[in-house]
């Protein structure tokens, strides 16, 4: 089983999202990632999908990606020959004596502070997905009152485009 992160370019048309999710779901395929968003000709949206499988339903997913009348293009983001980024938001409970550690912690991670409350910290951090996972394994350590992640998204390193 291997990991496989598509950039996918659609039609920017009402249902394509719809189209293709439902692609997955018919065949039973779970989508460990999605990502969606006009890209900067607005006839055109690029979607970042992640999907775990073996070679053959890998290649089988991208065959029926392809039959799609929305679907433009297809291009696998391999890990050596592309950038892949994820965005966290993460509220901390933040007691007085715990702030300094959170915020060192963070200064580490190179996240930033997007809101202080009265208990808590709220931070904001990008990244690769080693560096999403090690940060929030060390978040772990206090109380993390709520996060929310956006999926990864990326682009072919160099001049390759979609």
């Amino acid at each position: 089983m291997r990991r496989m992160v598509m950039t996918i370019l659609v039609e920017n048309v009402a249902g394509v999202l719809s189209r293709v999710a439902g692609l997955f779901s018919r065949r039973g395929y779970n989508i460990d990632s999605l990502t969606v968003s006009e890209t900067q000709n607005p006839k055109y949206s690029r979607m970042t999908v992640a999907v775990t499988g073996d070679e053959q339903i890998l290649e089988q997913i991208k065959n029926q990606l392809n039959k799609l009348e929305d679907v433009k293009d297809i291009k696998e983001l391999a890990d050596t020959t592309s950038v892949h980024r994820e965005l966290i938001l993460v509220k901390i409970e933040a007691k007085a004596h715990e702030r300094q550690s959170i915020l060192a912690v963070c200064d580490i991670f190179r996240a930033k502070v997007v809101d202080v409350g009265q208990d808590t910290i709220m931070v904001e951090i990008t990244g690769n997905q080693a560096k999403m996972e090690a940060f929030m394994k060390l978040m772990d350590d206090y109380n993390i009152v709520e996060s929310v992640r956006t999926g990864i998204t990326g682009l072919a390193r160099g001049s390759e485009i979609l």
